[in-house]
């Protein structure tokens, strides 16, 4: 712990600090808190990753379009992901339906 300022300019100076600490602090805590955030940066790693893996694997011609699905997707992940819940939710009643005949 530091000494107690002596003089204003030292308490001005002191709390000038303690306002730049408090500030980064708070935005460290900010991005912590940003789920949104950290969740679309978690995805695009993931997304990058499984690119690279398939550029390994297939020609470059279905790497490209693969690649150009992914941009779709991060352009437009709600959608995406509101068809895709919409499908499995719809391959799901179908086998309930036909396992309950």
């Amino acid at each position: 712990m530091t000494d107690f300022p002596k003089n204003a300019e030292e308490a001005r100076a002191d709390r000038d600090v303690t306002r730049e600490e408090l500030t980064e602090t708070l935005d460290a805590l900010g991005k912590k808190m940003d789920v949104k955030a950290r969740v679309n940066d978690n995805l695009d790693a993931k997304v990058d990753e499984a690119s690279a893996k398939i550029s390994e694997k297939v020609s470059e011609p279905a790497a490209q379009k693969f690649r150009q699905g992914t941009e779709v997707v991060r352009a437009n992940p709600v959608p995406i992901f509101a068809g895709l819940l919409a499908l499995f939710v719809t391959i799901r009643l179908i086998m309930r339906k036909r396992s309950s005949s």
